[in-house]
């Protein structure tokens, strides 16, 4: 995968759950962002999109932290992921995997047929895990991302008749 040597994953010592956010999980979501994006979603956003309901936004708990988030829209049979994030101390552990598998699985019951996602060409882990969920490349966008300037990989995922 890539082109480098992961360091080994340190075994979680308890489950990953996956739930909906709640208002109350805000600071730790905007501290999530803030760690793992060199130009981060606005803290308002993320509330916005919590109490709104035009999308869904799950978290990822080990315990009683959370120490993950996912951001989903769907419209008819589509479904976008719109962000995914793992602190930084628990990645390489499955808890961006556990978030993934979720949202798809939530998309997939309410009908997607597929599902679409951008993610920064350098980013070859996120990349690497939606390749190995079925994604596949669909086009590029140049330019897209800022602080730096990248393209961004957009990704689609046609989802298996059987699945749906």
């Amino acid at each position: 995968m890539g082109g480098g040597a992961w360091p080994a994953a340190e075994p979680m010592n308890a489950p990953v759950q996956v739930r909906p956010a709640r208002a109350d999980d805000l600071d730790a979501i905007h501290a999530i962002e803030v760690g793992s994006f060199s130009d981060p979603w606005k803290r308002d956003g993320f509330r916005d999109l919590i109490l709104g309901g035009h999308a869904t936004v799950v978290v990822a708990e080990l315990g009683e932290e959370v120490v993950g988030f996912a951001i989903t829209y769907a419209a008819a049979d589509e479904g976008e992921i719109a962000n995914v994030a793992v602190a930084d101390h628990v990645r390489r552990r499955g808890i961006g995997r556990a978030l993934v598998d979720f949202v798809l699985a939530t998309m997939i019951a309410r009908g997607a047929r597929t599902v679409f996602l951008e993610v920064r060409e350098s980013n070859v882990a996120a990349r690497a895990l939606y390749t190995a969920r079925g994604f596949s490349e669909l086009s590029r966008r140049p330019a897209y991302y800022h602080n730096p300037c990248e393209d961004a990989v957009v990704m689609r995922l046609a989802v298996p008749d059987a699945l749906v």
